[in-house]
């Protein structure tokens, strides 16, 4: 027995001892590659972090090459660690290949796809994008459309929504006519001006890695939903007190109906009933007690008139509001809703009484 618990101790002693060791080689291992890794950038950096570092492409235009160590250490990537070779795999190597790029856009097509390396899923997400689709469509070809690094930079990459102001200002880089149309609106004055999240940025509704916009018929058709995340909250919308019923009113009228037919049944054909940003507009959308407002009093007959052109003056004031019929909004109609729900079945009721009553009188007098 005592043999016997001496191998015993024998074997555990040695699986103790074999695994402490590979345990240091494993963690000498780590640091000998953080320290291979560390150095490796810091090599790059003795060249590319000295000002003014350029090469003339064959458009004349200048490549900066130039990264400041402490931008990139305070951005996303350098907060993880991420190294200059899991980005650039092909500069490795030095003298670095020659680049082939004629132009400063060409040289940003051919390096941002190594994002995919790491963002898979964001890439998956990217194919029906529309930006990508303007770019790697045959006809009417966009290169100017974006890529990653033209959101997100490439040394400098932070989180795209701290602040969250940062989303509409990133995409007033190419959008600036919109940016300025959201800018004014009563959500852009909210977010950019007051620095309220409770309101949609350009994300909210486009989507960030696949962005629709409303020339997609099955984007306009679903519009509604969007502009419902908000709109058919009713604790956001008491917060603020605004109308929570506007959502469920729409798709009780004729325009909703119709609308949310066409796209459950045909979600890629055209209607030409009206959704939200046909009335209220798109990024231009004002309170409704706003002057300028498309649906603002005094103006929400030429809005009807865009799609009814024979709408008379007195066509807008069948329109509840989106509203339902109450004592405080549109009183006639709630009153008299009320009189027909009480007197209709008062008089069907009274004429059934009368209609049994007469019945059971001739039968008794059988």
């Amino acid at each position: 027995m005592k043999k016997k618990a001496l191998v015993v101790l024998f074997i555990f002693g040695a699986l103790f001892f074999s695994l402490s060791l590979f345990v240091d080689s494993a963690a000498a291992f780590e640091l000998e590659l953080n320290s291979g890794i560390a150095q490796q950038d810091e090599e790059c950096l003795a060249c590319h972090s000295q000002p003014g570092m350029q090469v003339t492409l064959d458009s004349g235009e200048p490549l900066y090459l130039t990264v400041d160590p402490e931008v990139y250490a305070n951005s996303v990537h350098g907060e993880q660690g991420i190294t200059c070779a899991q980005c650039h795999p092909a500069m490795v190597e030095f003298p670095h290949p020659e680049i082939t790029a004629e132009n400063r856009r060409e040289f940003t097509l051919q390096t941002y796809e190594v994002c995919q390396t790491c963002h898979e899923d964001v890439s998956m997400r990217f194919t029906n994008d529309a930006h990508q689709q303007a770019l790697t469509r045959e006809e009417n070809q966009n290169l100017e459309a974006a890529v990653c690094t033209d959101c997100h930079g490439a040394h400098d990459v932070v989180a795209p929504d701290e602040p969250p102001s940062r989303i509409p200002q990133t995409c007033q880089r190419c959008h600036s006519e919109i940016y300025t149309l959201y800018k004014d609106s009563v959500h852009g004055e909210a977010l950019l001006g007051e620095g309220n999240t409770d309101v949609p940025s350009c994300v909210d509704c486009h989507n960030a890695h696949n962005v629709q916009g409303p020339v997609n018929t099955a984007f306009r058709l679903w519009s509604p939903q969007i502009c419902a995340r908000c709109h058919a909250n009713e604790e956001l919308m008491a917060e603020y007190g605004i109308n929570p019923d506007v959502f469920e009113t729409y798709l009780s009228d004729f325009h909703g109906t119709t609308v949310e037919m066409f796209q459950s049944v045909a979600p890629g054909q055209e209607t030409n009933k009206a959704v939200c940003i046909d009335c209220h507009g798109v990024h231009d959308i004002k309170r409704a007690d706003d002057p300028q407002s498309a649906v603002q009093t005094d103006r929400l007959l030429i809005t009807c008139q865009k799609c009814h052109p024979e709408a008379t003056p007195n066509f807008p004031a069948s329109w509840l509001g989106h509203y339902h019929p109450s004592p405080e909004h549109y009183p006639i109609v709630y009153f008299t809703d009320l009189f027909y729900k009480i007197f209709i079945p008062g008089v069907l009721g009274g004429m059934a009484i009368f209609v049994a009553s007469d019945i059971f009188r001739r039968i008794r007098r059988r």
